[in-house]
């Protein structure tokens, strides 16, 4: 009876093939790109319906592919998280390569007016997100929007204060013109 050795059981039985290798460095590639990842079921799409998903998508700056669970988990690999509770099932990913919102939306838009396929979840900076994570993250308002409110914010006590400023400034101008009338006109 042979048995095998702790050495053997870890040494591959084949090398990789060369197209996976390719696809594992390709998803590599969009992850390091991406602001975020959206993980969804395509079940029940149709060739015509992922292909509009897919043009959507784009005009929101993602990309969307259909991937094997293993290969995007080994691409994933070397960014520490695991997105394994996520990876069950048919997988398609939607690469958000801007602001991780806009893609998140178009996907839950997508599935609502569809009626098919579902959202696994979704991974944005470095944290894992469920489902209803990311469904709570489509309701947030764009990047840029957010930021426009955050500059608002900001700029709201300063032009008051600048407000304020101008209406002493004016006031202190108008004392000083009267002073000024009123000296001129005893020394006359």
């Amino acid at each position: 009876m042979t048995t095998i050795s702790e050495a053997e059981k870890v040494i591959p039985k084949r090398d990789p093939k060369p197209e996976k290798i390719a696809q594992v460095s390709t998803l590599s590639d969009l992850l390091d790109r991406s602001a975020g990842v959206v993980l969804t079921d395509y079940r029940g799409f149709t060739v015509a319906e992922k292909a509009e998903l897919t043009r959507r998508l784009r005009v929101a700056n993602a990309e969307y592919h259909v991937v094997k669970n293993t290969l995007f988990r080994l691409a994933y690999a070397q960014r520490g998280e695991d997105p394994d509770t996520l990876l069950a099932g048919p997988t398609a990913v939607a690469f958000a390569l801007e602001d991780p919102v806009a893609p998140t939306k178009v996907v839950f838009d997508f599935i609502k007016e569809k009626k098919k396929g579902t959202v696994k979840g979704g991974i944005v900076d470095g944290r894992v997100f469920d489902g209803t994570g990311m469904e709570q993250l489509s309701k947030l308002p764009p990047k840029q929007q957010l930021l426009a409110q955050v500059a608002g914010t900001l700029q709201s006590p300063m032009s008051s204060m600048a407000y304020c400023l101008q209406g002493v400034l004016g006031n202190m101008a108008r004392v000083l013109q009267a002073i000024q009338d009123q000296k001129a006109g005893t020394s006359a």
